[in-house]
């Protein structure tokens, strides 16, 4: 039993592998990845950066699926184990709050999450340029675009899976039109969805190594436990042969997380696997998701490798804590409340 406690729900049917023996990292992967290959339904030809929640007896999800013809769209996907799954070849059609239809010309790297009694997805969409859209579902038959809670650009919007202090609290990474020169991850909070407001810079790229250093975004829905939100983020370094995605973790004031508590000073998870350095867009492991078990501290973390597969890794909350505290480094502005 561990003891850094997730606060959440028991979820005894949740994918999970033990540590293989001697190794010595805190995140090891599934021995069965990629989860999800090449062409999984007629007109997709990858699904990959994708988000799960458990759902009746079983899992469903909202899946990045590049189409053959280049273009990004959000597809439900069902499994009863959370790694087989059943991928809808027709994508997710959005209608506004009046029953019009609210489509996006493309659509990538959604977030999925359960707040009271409503399923809300973040996702990157156009709105004159890369930017936040956020829609909602209570049985995923159904779904509804909500306004675009920023102006461009902006990605990797995470929302926190309950109220704090009474507002809705949302992650961002805020940038430009040249490939997200700014780089820093941001929370905003509203009362309803529609009006944003109070913003903080959270975290910011750098610290004393590279792996971070050209920019970071939020990645899974933040954990709550005992000793705060714990976040896996993604952290980018530019090579010469182009940019590097890693994931690392971090551990968030539970009552105002713009507050870092501890950061890992070195990558949990870089690519190394073939499924990782070789696809579409090599050099990639960008988490998205996670299932966790409140009972025995088990975390499942969903993550997409190359832009071509999705994959996933596991790690135990109590060892992943203790990892950070021992082996944290923040950047300036991270311990404050930066506004």
């Amino acid at each position: 039993m561990s003891k850094v406690k997730i606060v959440g729900e028991v979820i005894k049917n949740m994918p999970w592998q033990d540590k293989p023996a001697l190794y010595d990292g805190v995140v090891w992967r599934h021995e069965g990845n990629p989860i999800i290959a090449w062409n999984p339904t007629p007109k997709t030809a990858r699904v990959y950066n994708s988000s799960v929640v458990p759902y009746g007896d079983g899992f469903i999800g909202i899946f990045r699926a590049d189409h053959k013809h280049g273009k990004p769209q959000l597809h439900i996907g069902r499994s009863l184990d959370g790694l087989k799954w059943d991928i809808e070849n027709e994508e997710i059609h959005w209608k506004d709050e009046l029953g019009i239809l609210y489509e996006p010309s493309y659509s990538y790297d959604p977030r999925l999450v359960k707040i009271e009694d409503t399923y809300y997805i973040i996702w990157c969409s156009d709105f004159a340029g890369a930017s936040l859209a956020i829609g909602k579902t209570k049985d995923f038959k159904n779904f509804t675009r909500l306004e675009n809670p920023f102006i461009p650009f902006n990605r990797n919007g995470v929302l926190f899976p309950r109220k704090i202090n009474d507002k809705f609290m949302l992650l961002s990474r805020p940038s430009d039109s040249g490939h997200t020169p700014f780089g820093d991850i941001f929370i905003s909070e509203s009362p309803d969805l529609v009006h944003w407001g109070r913003h903080r810079r959270v975290m910011s790229k750098g610290g004393a190594g590279w792996w971070q250093a050209t920019k970071i975004g939020a990645g899974a829905v933040p954990i709550e436990t005992t000793e705060g939100w714990l976040l896996f983020y993604h952290g980018v370094s530019g090579t010469c042969n182009g940019f590097v995605y890693s994931f690392g973790a971090v551990i968030l004031d539970i009552n105002n997380p713009s507050k870092v508590l501890y950061r890992t000073r070195d990558y949990i998870l870089t690519p190394e696997k073939e499924y990782e350095t070789t696809g579409f867009v090599p050099n990639v492991a960008f988490p998205c998701a996670t299932l966790h078990d409140a009972e025995t501290g088990r975390i499942a973390i969903y993550y997409g490798a190359a832009d071509t597969y999705l994959a996933v890794a596991y790690c135990d909350v109590d060892e992943l804590v203790q990892y950070i505290k021992a082996n944290s480094e923040l950047a300036p502005g991270d311990a404050e409340e930066y506004r």
